[in-house]
């Protein structure tokens, strides 16, 4: 109790004694305060443009949005998901730690995506910073997102994209390319559809471990070892023949060819 006052007294006469500096300095001009202004930029045709806190306030937005798009528009969703079943399926619970899935999906994500970024740095990227004279925004917006909506489009369900149209109560028209559909119904459409996809390909991820906990389980049964859990004689076997069918490189290389790459 003694102490705990001694350190209030010292502290309360710290604090007084960083204000009284600070109320001196200030009396005598040697604070010096920071103005913050705030200049408009002059957008086309002279008029008034954006300030330039707002378009920092507009940029950090999107970055803070940046997780939530890297999802929405590549093929993370298809992989993560396929991992977390394949994970799920040998019964290894949080082995490989999911640190690790995640990172093999982004790598992943950044290796099928590459021609997407290929694209997108030719077309918009390049004129946008080296262009004389730079290309203008709403311009540069679009090229930069029709790759994207290129790769989005031949990789989802014509069925999904139907059904988001019915929402917004417009006639559907004929879809036969990235153009005929806006990038509010082909979003939602996308992620739905590559959802329906990893849940399928985790339904076939399960077969094989399943069949192998079903011979174990009759195994134990015949043998009369009820007590034994099925669960902890089977895992080493479904980890030895995941292991002998080299099943990474199979799961990978499906993963890779089940995605569809614009032809530009």
């Amino acid at each position: 109790m003694v102490l705990s006052n001694v350190w209030v007294r010292r502290s309360l006469g710290a604090a007084a004694l960083v204000l009284a500096c600070g109320s001196a300095a200030f009396a005598q001009g040697d604070l010096q305060i920071p103005n913050i202004t705030i200049n408009t930029s002059t957008g086309a045709g002279g008029g008034p443009g954006l300030a330039t806190p707002l378009q920092l306030l507009l940029l950090m937005t999107v970055l803070s949005l940046a997780p939530y798009i890297l999802v929405m528009t590549t093929s993370f969703i298809r992989i993560s998901i396929t991992m977390s079943f394949l994970r799920t399926a040998m019964g290894t619970q949080q082995v490989p730690p999911t640190q690790v899935l995640m990172a093999l999906s982004l790598f992943m994500t950044m290796y099928i995506m590459a021609p997407v970024g290929e694209r997108i740095n030719k077309t918009a990227l390049q004129p946008y910073f080296n262009g004389n004279p730079p290309m203008p925004q709403p311009e540069f917006l679009q090229k930069a997102s029709s790759p994207l909506k290129d790769f989005m489009f031949i990789n989802c369900r014509k069925s999904d994209i139907v059904l988001f149209f019915k929402f917004t109560k417009k006639q559907i028209p004929k879809i036969e390319k990235p153009d005929d559909v806006p990038l509010h119904v082909l979003l939602p459409a996308y992620v739905i559809s590559e959802v329906k996809t990893a849940f399928a390909i985790g339904f076939l991820l399960y077969i094989p471990f399943l069949v192998v906990d079903m011979v174990v389980a009759s195994v134990l049964m015949s043998m009369g070892m009820f007590m034994l859990s099925p669960m902890t004689i089977s895992l080493p076997f479904k980890l030895l023949l995941f292991v002998m069918i080299d099943g990474w490189d199979i799961i990978i290389t499906g993963l890779i060819n089940s995605f569809k790459t614009p032809k530009w």
